[in-house]
C-alpha cells in the first residue's frame, strides 16, 4: 500500500532528483540502493537522535503491522499486507499497544443485563 502523503513526497524527490534507473540509485551507476545501505542509515538515525531501542527495516516492519492493529485494521488484513502465508506469522510482528488493551470493551457489557436496585439498597439482575 502507498500511502497519498508518500506518494507526494516521492514525486517531489523525483522531481528534484530525477534518477535515471532506480527511485533510489546506489553508489554505482546503474545499481540501485542496497539493502545494507538502509540499515546503516537506519543506525546513524537512532545514534543522532539519541533513541535507545534498536532501529532497522525490520523494527520498522514491526511498528507498521503494529499501527494497523491499533487503527482497526483486521489481522486477515495485515496478513496480506505483509505477505504472509501463516496468520501466525502475522502474529509475532504485532505488539498490542497498552491504549488498546485498556479500550477493550469486555463482551459482558453487551449482554442485555439489568441491575436493579432493592428497598434494602442492595442490587439484584435479571
Amino acid at each position: 500500500m502507498l500511502s497519498v502523503k508518500l506518494l507526494e513526497i516521492l514525486r517531489v524527490y523525483w522531481r528534484g532528483r530525477k534518477p535515471k534507473d532506480w527511485l533510489f540509485p546506489g553508489k554505482r551507476a546503474g545499481q540501485q540502493l542496497k539493502a545494507n545501505t538502509v540499515r546503516v542509515v537506519c543506525q546513524k538515525l537512532r545514534e543522532q537522535l539519541g533513541i535507545s531501542k534498536p532501529l532497522s527495516p525490520h523494527v520498522l516492519r514491526h511498528s507498521f503491522a503494529s499501527h494497523l492493529l491499533d487503527a482497526g485494521t483486521d489481522l486477515r488484513s495485515i496478513q496480506l499486507l505483509l505477505g504472509h502465508r501463516d496468520l501466525e506469522t502475522t502474529s509475532r510482528y504485532l505488539h498490542v499497544s497498552e491504549a488498546r488493551l485498556h479500550a477493550t470493551a469486555s463482551p459482558l457489557d453487551d449482554l442485555p443485563i439489568q441491575i436493579f436496585r432493592t428497598a434494602q439498597g442492595g442490587n439484584r439482575t435479571a
